[in-house]
C-alpha cells in the first residue's frame, strides 16, 4: 500500500501568537496540532514547515522547497487564519508547475477566521485556473479526512507513474480493440513509456532456466496452496514461464507489463495464467492479452491496496441481485483464497485459448470490501469506471453448483456484490474485464487519481 510524503503547511497573516482584540491568538496550535494527528494516523507521512506563511518570501522559500523535493507527492496549506492571496498565488503557480498536487485545508470554525483565508485562497486559484482540492472539514470527521488523503495517494500514484515503463511481451491477444494503447497519449497522460520484447526472449529465457531453479521456486511456491505443486511437465514449464518473467521484468526495468498470453506461448509453449498469478501474488502489476488499460487499473489497485489484486471476466451479471461474477482464465492470486480453503490447482485446458496446457489457480475469492474498476477509452479519451462491492462466499452447501454455472468451474471466481445503478454500470463499462481490489477506500482514491492526471472518473 502506498504511504505519500507530503508537506504540510501553515499560512496566516497574523501569527507569531498574535492575538485577537478578546485576547486569543488568531492561530489555535492545538488545533494545528490534532490536524497533524489525524493526517498522519490516516497513513500520510508529514513534513512540516516550521514557518507559519504570510509574506511572498516566505511563500516564495516553502513552496520553492518543496517543488525540488522528489519524495513529496502533494502539500497540503491548511488555514491558520485569513492571508493576502497576493502574496501566495504566485509561489502556488510556480508549486504547480512540478506536477505536484496541492491541497487548501480549512478547518471549521469561527474563531481565528480560517474561512476567509481558506476561501480567498481557493478563489485565487480558480481565478487563474490552478488545479487544486478545497476541503472544507475537521480533523476529527473521517469523511473529510477522507477527501484529503485519498487526494495525497492520488497524487503520489500519478508521481509513482511518472518516468515508469510498461513492458509488453508479444502483441495483440484475441483481437482486443478495447485494451491497445498510444505510446504518445500515454507518456502526455500518465508519463509512462511503454515498451515491447517479443515472446521469443521469454520462451528462450524459460527453456533455459535450470531443474535447480524449478525445484527452489516449487518450495516458495507451496505454502500458498492446499495441495503440493503438480509433478509433471505442464507444472515445470508452467513454473520456467513464471521465473522468466521475473527475470526479463527486472533486467528490462520495467514497472509492470501486459503478455500477450495467446495465441503464442499459451499454444506453443504455456499457459500464461500460473505466472500471472504469481507475479500478481508479488505485487507486480500485469494483465493478458496485452491488454494495456487492464493493466494500468491493476498498477493503480496495487499500488493504492493492502491485497494482491485479481482481474478477470465479468461473467455473469445478475441484475436483479446485483450480483457479478468476476471469472479469470485460471489467473488469481493464491492468496486471495477465501474460507472454504486455500488455493489449489486445475489445468488450463481450453482448446481455443492455449492448447499448450499448463496449471492454474483454482479458488474462490475471500469476503471483503472493494470497488470493482477498469481504465477505458471513449472516442480516443480515457476514462475510468468504479464502482463500490462487497465480495461474498456462497453457503457451503451451494458453492459446487455456482461454481458450475459457467461450465469452466475450475478456474477462480469471485462473487461481487455491487452497490450501484446496474443498467448505469453497464453502459458505463468498457470491457469484458473488470480489476478488483480488496480496500474501502479505491473508490475515493481513485477518483482522486483521476482527477490530478485529468481524466474523467465515471463513480457509479
Amino acid at each position: 500500500m502506498i504511504t505519500p510524503k507530503i508537506g504540510f503547511i501553515v499560512y496566516g497573516v497574523h501569527k507569531d501568537g498574535l492575538e485577537d482584540p478578546m485576547g486569543t491568538p488568531f492561530i489555535d496550535d492545538a488545533l494545528v496540532a490534532s490536524a497533524k494527528a489525524a493526517l498522519t494516523e490516516a497513513g500520510l507521512e508529514l513534513v512540516e514547515w516550521d514557518t507559519v506563511l504570510a509574506t511572498k518570501a516566505e511563500a516564495r522559500e516553502c513552496l520553492g522547497h518543496f517543488k525540488k523535493q522528489d519524495d513529496i507527492a502533494a502539500v497540503v496549506l491548511f488555514a491558520g487564519t485569513w492571508v493576502w492571496a497576493s502574496h501566495m498565488i504566485a509561489a502556488l503557480r510556480d508549486f504547480s508547475g512540478s506536477g505536484k498536487g496541492l491541497l487548501l485545508w480549512t478547518h471549521p470554525g469561527s474563531q481565528g477566521w480560517r474561512p476567509v483565508g481558506g476561501l480567498v485562497l481557493h478563489g485565487a486559484c480558480k481565478e487563474i485556473g490552478l488545479d487544486h482540492r478545497f476541503v472544507y472539514g475537521a480533523c476529527d470527521d473521517p469523511a473529510e479526512i477522507l477527501k484529503i488523503t485519498s487526494y495525497c495517494r492520488g497524487s503520489a500514484l500519478k508521481q509513482r507513474l511518472n518516468m515508469s515503463t510498461i513492458g509488453a511481451f508479444g502483441g495483440r491477444g484475441m483481437g482486443q480493440t478495447c485494451g491497445v494503447a498510444d505510446p504518445s497519449q500515454w507518456m502526455k497522460t500518465f508519463g509512462v513509456d511503454i515498451d515491447s520484447r517479443d515472446t521469443t526472449a521469454l520462451l528462450e529465457t524459460a527453456k533455459s532456466i535450470g531443474d535447480q531453479d524449478v525445484a527452489k521456486a516449487r518450495a516458495e511456491i507451496g505454502p500458498y496452496f492446499r495441495m503440493p505443486v503438480p509433478d509433471d511437465d505442464a507444472a515445470d514449464r508452467s513454473i520456467r514461464l513464471l521465473l522468466a518473467l521475473k527475470k526479463l521484468v527486472a533486467t528490462e526495468g520495467f514497472d509492470f507489463y501486459t503478455i500477450q498470453s495467446f495465441p503464442g506461448l499459451g499454444d506453443d509453449y504455456c499457459a500464461t495464467c500460473f505466472a500471472q498469478s504469481m507475479m500478481l501474488q508479488a505485487g507486480v502489476g500485469a494483465s493478458t492479452l496485452c491488454d494495456f488499460n487492464t493493466a494500468m487499473t491493476v498498477k493503480l489497485l496495487t499500488d493504492l491496496s493492502v491485497e494482491p489484486v485479481y482481474y478477470g471476466d465479468l461473467q455473469h451479471i445478475d441484475k436483479a441481485a446485483r450480483e457479478i461474477k468476476i471469472i479469470g482464465d485460471g489467473a488469481c492470486p493464491p492468496s486471495l483464497a477465501g474460507a472454504i480453503g486455500p488455493a489449489g490447482f486445475a489445468e488450463h485446458g481450453i482448446p481455443t485459448e492455449g492448447e499448450a496446457g499448463g496449471i492454474s489457480v483454482e479458488l474462490v475469492c475471500k469476503p471483503g470490501e472493494g470497488v470493482l474498476a477498469r481504465l477505458g477509452r471513449v472516442d480516443g479519451q480515457f476514462e475510468l469506471v468504479v464502482t463500490r462491492c462487497s465480495v461474498y462466499e456462497p453457503a457451503a452447501d451451494i458453492i459446487r453448483a455456482r461454481r458450475e454455472e459457467c461450465q469452466i468451474p475450475f478456474w477462480p471466481h469471485a462473487f461481487c456484490t455491487a452497490h450501484c445503478d446496474m443498467d448505469a454500470m453497464l453502459e458505463a463499462w468498457n470491457n469484458e474485464y473488470a480489476v478488483l481490489g480488496y480496500g474501502e477506500t479505491l473508490y475515493e482514491d481513485l477518483q482522486a487519481f483521476c482527477q490530478v492526471v485529468g481524466i474523467r472518473c465515471i463513480a457509479l
